[in-house]
């Protein structure tokens, strides 16, 4: 690729500012207003609890269906975002820098001493910028680390239909195409179909909000997430049947395990008596789940993780590295996060810890780590 195309590509416009934020505009109008679940949060150290709208998924329908209904007007552009990725991108890193910077300047003048605003300063501009200050702020009512995580997720769908609506142009659609466009589908409806178990994360729960969440979510989720896809639009890829049939495979093993294991914990964090797999739950120390797929893994929800952003990638083939970047750097994110969660734990259950080590010797993958 010639380098003053990418550059002139890259550049963001004015063009891609205005769909980036007529899609917040209509997030936030669509996720106040429209009916949903009203989830209640984690309890914060002060004893308060946040309350979330859960409807996202009427959001993203709704959405699709009026972009479907603006295409039919020649109002809408199907494949306005798939010509437009790079400006997007770097029009959303754009707004994430700076967006942070605002979190970072109105966190420091925020004098609440509730859970949710009060400030964490470290006194050092770097580490408070990236990790934030702030657990929950909040913009014309809205919390913002919720909305942010949808706005990510939301937008990985939104750009692939807007790939898969260039294939169909481009009269390119593939079998291989096709795969991953139905599992990344199927997964994302499936996020927004148990949204709410998303209030009970450790991202939602723990994590403030500065930039590496903000980046995070707005940024390398969607672009990241569909580089496979934006791959298959040049790229001709030709699957055997068993090859279809595997993937089928990993897909469907990996969905059972990630959403498994992340339904027994949020249950769980409900209702610790409820049973699992049909069985009275073994509780470490009163506190900590050893059952289901708990207690085959300590990290068993990374392992299905792992599995289904696999099959993203095998409909790609393996003529090239370039599809496999989401799984090659979600497993050493993974990796990399278990082990800070494992220190965590450590400090925060003692010996309760140490005990469901021995019960749960398994990190991840049993047997092998």
């Amino acid at each position: 690729m010639d380098l003053g195309y990418l550059l002139q590509s890259i550049i963001p416009s004015w063009n891609s500012f205005g769909i980036l934020g007529v899609y917040f505009i209509y997030l936030a109008i669509a996720g106040s207003i429209l009916p949903g679940k009203l989830v209640p949060g984690a309890v914060l150290q002060d004893g308060s609890r946040l309350h979330y709208r859960c409807n996202g998924l009427l959001s993203l329908f709704l959405l699709v269906g009026l972009l479907g209904i603006g295409n039919k007007l020649d109002l809408v552009l199907l494949t306005a975002v798939a010509d437009a990725g790079l400006e997007l991108l770097s029009a959303t890193f754009v707004f994430s820098f700076v967006v942070t910077l605002v979190l970072y300047a109105t966190g420091c003048e925020s004098n609440s001493r509730g859970s949710s605003l009060k400030p964490h300063v470290s006194g050092n501009l770097i580490e408070d910028w990236w990790f934030g200050i702030q657990l929950n702020p909040q913009f014309l009512g809205i919390d913002l680390k919720f909305f942010f995580v949808r706005a990510g997720m939301m937008g990985w769908l939104l750009i692939n239909l807007s790939i898969l609506a260039k294939s169909v142009q481009d009269g390119t659609l593939s079998t291989s195409m096709s795969l991953y466009q139905l599992f990344c589908a199927l997964y994302i409806l499936d996020y927004f179909v148990h949204e709410e178990y998303m209030t009970s994360t450790w991202d939602i729960i723990a994590e403030r909000l500065g930039f590496m969440l903000v980046f995070g979510d707005l940024v390398w989720i969607p672009f990241t997430f569909s580089i496979q896809g934006w791959w298959l639009l040049s790229n001709k890829v030709d699957l055997t049947t068993a090859a279809v049939i595997a993937n089928f495979f990993v897909f469907v093993i990996g969905y059972l395990v990630f959403r498994g294991a992340n339904k027994q914990k949020h249950i769980f964090k409900k209702n610790p008596k409820e049973l699992i797999w049909g069985k009275p739950p073994v509780v470490v120390g009163g506190k900590l789940l050893a059952s289901g797929y708990w207690g085959i893994a300590r990290h068993c929800n990374y392992l299905g993780d792992l599995l289904l952003a696999l099959s993203f990638s095998l409909p790609c083939g393996i003529s090239s590295p370039v599809p496999y970047f989401y799984p090659i750097y979600l497993l050493i994110l993974l990796i990399w996060r278990e082990r800070r969660d494992e220190a965590r734990c450590a400090e925060k259950y003692k010996e309760i810890w140490a005990e469901y080590r021995k019960l749960v010797p398994w990190r991840i993958l049993p047997y092998v780590y």
